[in-house]
């Protein structure tokens, strides 16, 4: 038997694969498989052979029975509070898919109790945590660029889900605008203080509601975030990382959202056009290579563990990722600039 914390899955549907993925790769004392329906549960403890697995549709059981230190909660965001409430009052730290909650009460209930018991509750904001993101954030901590004042978001594609996707109110801003505005803060180091969205479904849209919007946020430190996104835009699609250009005081970069990465920075500044130099990409590495984006989440949030350090998606910080998504809908709703607080 491992001595390394004892960890059970909450929800076995398919986002479950991903974090099972990382089961072997980092060694992971995987001791319990929950979920609603049973059958979820053993086909993936069959899949991932995870044959001494304890597998129940009871969380609270299943915590018990194994003496869990940790839940992964792959739930749906509904379910998220419930989950985390029970794991938390059980004595076991969480890391949770995104988004922390399903709203804002929840997710300060979900941050208060978390406190309370002296535990540590985090997001599985796994886009914080690519390749290329961390290259452009080491970038703009070198200030070549100078002081960041504007981040452009750009969000195209038109993707065919099918299922509940298709029925739901706000689709864009609720399943996928979270991971653009998370690594917007990221990025900027910076958090939301007011936002204005427009909201639409363009015609031909094959979602019932909100498949595009337009925000402006007003972040701190002066920091101006424009998001521009569509779930139905058919043709020339931007990564799923979004295609970003990131202005500072002494030059620009531009990110595709892949490994297209560049910049210019000023190097002297006379008649109608400043003369620039592009920005030296290479000193720029990566640690933990090996690993996937969900594998260098789940080794930072064990680390903490033992360290008694926070996450950097901790749910006191990620609240604020969850903030811009609900401000947004509600400017959206309301056709006003909405003051973000958490």
């Amino acid at each position: 038997m491992k001595n390394s914390p004892k960890i059970v899955i909450a929800g076995c549907g398919g986002v479950s694969g991903a974090w099972l993925e990382n089961v072997e790769p980092l060694d992971l004392n995987l001791v319990g498989l929950v979920d609603l329906n049973l059958e979820n549960a053993k086909t993936q403890q069959e899949k991932f052979r995870l044959n001494d697995a304890f597998v129940s549709d009871d969380l609270k059981e299943a915590v018990n029975k194994t003496g869990a230190d940790i839940v992964f909660d792959c739930t749906i965001p509904e379910a998220h509070e419930a989950v985390a409430l029970t794991a938390l009052e059980a004595g076991c730290h969480v890391l949770s898919e995104k988004p922390l909650a399903a709203s804002m009460e929840a997710a300060r209930r979900i941050q208060a109790k978390a406190e309370e018991k002296n535990l540590i509750h985090a997001v599985s904001q796994n886009r914080r945590y690519g390749d290329n993101i961390q290259k452009v954030k080491s970038l703009i901590a070198s200030e070549e660029i100078g002081k960041v004042t504007t981040l452009n978001c750009d969000f195209f594609l038109g993707a065919h889900f099918g299922g509940f996707r298709e029925k739901m109110q706000h689709v864009l801003l609720l399943d996928m605008a979270i991971h653009s505005f998370d690594q917007a803060r990221y990025l900027s180091s910076a958090n939301p203080l007011s936002v204005y969205c427009h909201e639409w479904n363009p015609e031909g849209a094959w979602n019932a509601h909100g498949s595009a919007a337009v925000a402006i946020f007003e972040m701190s430190n002066g920091i101006i975030f424009t998001y521009r996104g569509s779930w139905v835009a058919e043709g020339l699609d931007t990564n799923w990382n979004a295609d970003w250009r990131i202005i500072g005081t002494k030059g620009t970069l531009a990110w595709d959202g892949a490994n297209g990465i560049k910049g210019e920075t000023v190097v002297e500044t006379s008649g109608f056009k400043s003369t620039c130099r592009a920005v030296e990409l290479s000193g720029t590495s990566v640690p933990d290579a090996a690993l996937t984006e969900r594998g260098r989440i789940i080794k930072e949030f064990l680390a903490c563990i033992e360290t008694g350090d926070k996450p950097r998606t901790h749910s006191g910080d990620n609240i604020n990722s969850l903030a811009m998504v609900f401000a947004a809908i509600e400017s959206a709703k309301t056709g006003q600039k909405v003051n973000i607080h958490v």
